[in-house]
C-alpha cells in the first residue's frame, strides 16, 4: 500500500473523530482500548478539536497518521511523554524514567498485515527518540493479555516483556501487559 506516515495536522479533527469512533466499532476494541464507541460518540466537537490540536503540535503528545495516495486515514497512533513522578497509565503503574508511552493504535482491517502498524511504530520510535528536552530512555505499550495478534506485532517491531502488568481498569478479570524498547 502506498501510505505517507505523518503527524496529523490541527484542522483534521473531523478525520482523527471518524478513524478514532471506527476503531471503537472493531470487534476487538474491548481488548485493545479503554474507551468505548458510545462515551467517544458522545464527546462535543470541541473535545475532538482540542485533541487533535494537543497532538499536532509541542513535544508532549504526537498523533501519527498513515495516509494513503487518496487522502483515506488507514491508521493510527498517539504517543504521549510521561515524565518521573507523572501520573501512571493504570492503577499502580509508577513512572520511574522519561518514557514515551504508544496508546490509541488503530490500522483498519484492509491494511493489516501489510507492514503499516509496523511503519507507524517506528515513525513513533522516531519522534520520541528525536525529543531531546527530555530525554526519553524508553517507549512502552500495554496490551491486554488477550491480544495476542497486537502483542506479536509488537514483539516483532522490537519491543519485549517488561514483566509489568496490571488490571484492566473497570474490569476486574483482565490484565494489561506492557512491553517496552529502551534506548539503545
Amino acid at each position: 500500500m502506498d501510505t505517507v506516515i505523518r503527524r496529523v495536522r490541527a484542522d483534521e479533527w473531523e478525520q482523527g473523530k471518524a478513524i478514532r469512533l471506527d476503531a471503537l466499532r472493531d470487534p476487538i476494541a474491548h481488548l485493545a482500548f479503554l474507551d468505548t464507541y458510545e462515551n467517544a460518540a458522545a464527546r462535543a466537537d470541541e473535545f475532538w478539536r482540542d485533541r487533535t490540536a494537543g497532538a499536532a503540535e509541542g513535544d508532549s503528545v504526537c498523533q501519527l497518521v498513515a495516509e494513503a495516495a487518496d487522502g483515506r486515514w488507514l491508521g493510527t497512533m498517539t504517543v504521549l511523554v510521561e515524565l518521573p513522578g507523572g501520573p501512571g497509565a493504570l492503577d499502580g503503574d509508577v513512572i520511574a524514567v522519561p518514557q514515551a508511552h504508544v496508546v490509541g493504535v488503530y490500522v483498519r482491517p484492509e491494511a493489516r498485515g501489510t507492514g503499516l502498524a509496523h511503519r507507524l511504530i517506528e515513525a513513533a520510535q522516531e519522534w520520541a527518540w528525536a525529543l531531546t528536552e527530555p530525554r526519553l530512555q524508553r517507549v512502552r505499550l500495554f496490551v491486554h493479555e488477550d491480544n495476542a495478534r497486537a502483542e506479536a506485532m509488537y514483539v516483532r517491531a522490537g519491543f519485549k516483556h517488561s514483566g509489568a502488568s496490571a488490571p484492566v481498569p473497570g474490569d476486574g478479570t483482565g490484565r494489561e501487559i506492557e512491553l517496552a524498547v529502551e534506548r539503545g
